[in-house]
């Protein structure tokens, strides 16, 4: 039964209007475009007017291949899904869903803007579906429930996306400044708890051992422990 009507997904529509003058763009390109305007300026200069700029013509006619700017947006989302190089399943699952957030990682950070995106319009185009898929492949013979699956498919998107937006606004040195914070406060006697804890933890700040592929292999191994629902 269908969900939704066919129109509102940008992936179900002609390629150009069927009124006006014949196609003069793809949609690839067009999508190209807007993601190395996005890699140089940030998502903010990616307007149809200026997109329209960046492709000598004019802001009217980008409208022939898309209804809005979010069709832009979603179609740039899942263009950076091509970049994944997705190796047959190895027969560990964890090992290769942790590989996944690596490669997630990777192209977060060649593409500054994509973790927003990813956190406030999670979408699923075509590279999106092949990506679900290979993970669905990982997780082919593992007990797990198929809404737990999904779960950790989600997850591993929400992980990766959090990680990379830590890194891209301050990263280790951000760490540093606020364990440094959580050490002092944990001197001063009012938090024993927290003294406690960074106490178990001497003589490391906390997390400094933490790697990002650490903490996705602890959540996905937390979401898909138990097994069948």
């Amino acid at each position: 039964m269908s969900t939704g009507r066919t129109e509102d997904v940008i992936w179900l529509r002609p390629e150009q209007a069927s009124v006006g003058r014949p196609a003069e763009r793809s949609r690839a390109e067009i999508t190209a475009a807007a993601v190395a305007l996005a890699d140089r300026e940030g998502l903010d200069a990616v307007s149809m007017r200026r997109l329209a700029g960046e492709l000598g013509t004019g802001a009217a006619s980008l409208y022939r291949y898309l209804a809005t700017r979010d069709d832009l947006l979603d179609l740039m989302t899942d263009a950076t899904g091509a970049e994944y190089a997705l190796a047959p399943p190895s027969g560990d699952w964890l090992a290769d869903l942790v590989a996944v957030g690596r490669q997630a990682r990777a192209i977060m950070r060649r593409h500054p803007w994509l973790p927003a995106l990813v956190a406030t319009r999670p979408t699923l185009g075509p590279n999106g579906a092949a990506l679900l898929e290979h993970v669905l492949a990982v997780l082919a013979d593992h007990p797990a429930a198929a809404a737990t699956k999904l779960e950790a498919f989600a997850m591993l998107n929400a992980v990766t996306t959090a990680l990379v937006q830590h890194e891209l606004g301050g990263g280790e040195e951000a760490r540093r400044r606020q364990a440094g914070y959580l050490w002092h406060l944990a001197q001063q006697g009012e938090h024993p708890h927290l003294a406690e804890l960074l106490g178990r933890l001497a003589p490391a700040p906390p997390g400094a051992d933490d790697t990002a592929d650490d903490i996705l292999a602890r959540v996905l191994s937390g979401i898909l422990a138990a097994g069948p629902a």
